[in-house]
Parts: C-alpha cells; sequence; structure tokens
C-alpha cells in the first residue's frame, strides 16, 4: 500500500500588497492563505524525524517572505508564484494554494485557489 501523508496549514495570515488600483496597493492588506501539500519522498515509517517530511513551519515563514517581496496586482499572482516556488523548494510532490483577500464589500472574501503537482 503506498504512503501519501497530506500537509495542512489553514487560515496563515500575511500581510501584503496587493490590488488591480495603485490606491489599493498604498497600503498593506493582510490576506489569509489555505495550503495542503505532500512530500515527494512519502517513507512508510518516519520515526519521528522531521528531516523525513516538510517542515510546515518552514513553508509558513517562506510564505510570508514570498508574499512580502513586492507588490502585485492580481492574488492569482501570488497563488501561482507560492505554488510553483514551494513546490520546488520544499521538494513536493504536489501543493494547492487558496488565497482569501477581504475587500469587496456586502462579502466574507474574494479566493483564488491553485493546485500545481511536480514535474
Amino acid at each position: 500500500m503506498k504512503t501519501e501523508r497530506v500537509i495542512a496549514i489553514k487560515g496563515l495570515k500575511v500581510s501584503t500588497h496587493v490590488g488591480v488600483p495603485d490606491c489599493e496597493r498604498e497600503e498593506p492588506q493582510t490576506l489569509h492563505i489555505d495550503l495542503s501539500f505532500a512530500a515527494k519522498s512519502q517513507p512508510v515509517m518516519l520515526n519521528d524525524d522531521i528531516t523525513l517530511t516538510v517542515d510546515y513551519h518552514a513553508v509558513s515563514l517562506r510564505v510570508a517572505e514570498i508574499a512580502s517581496e513586492c507588490s502585485r496586482q492580481l492574488i492569482e499572482t501570488l497563488a501561482d508564484e507560492l505554488a510553483g516556488r514551494l513546490i520546488s523548494e520544499f521538494a513536493l510532490r504536489w501543493i494547492e494554494v487558496t488565497i482569501r483577500k477581504f475587500i469587496l464589500p456586502q462579502t466574507d472574501w474574494v479566493s483564488v485557489s491553485v493546485r500545481r503537482a511536480s514535474d
């Protein structure tokens, strides 16, 4: 039987400059990011060894770093960047990224999701 452990980070809050109009990007916004992913390597036994899995704390710190690197117009752009960079930097089999933005009146949020598999 093949093993696949899925790690999830839900509601990670990051601050970034994002928005189509220039005035929207002037002040940082808080986005909520959900991540689900699986490591490429899936040993049957982890033996309580973090080096045999993905360090989700390191992933969360990297997400915040990437989000703060530059301003973007689209949350889609950030989602694509996160998926591409995290999948390669952390040797992931696949990743799903959902970003929620709290900008439209009379809505809870708008969101975008992207799922990417490694080559």
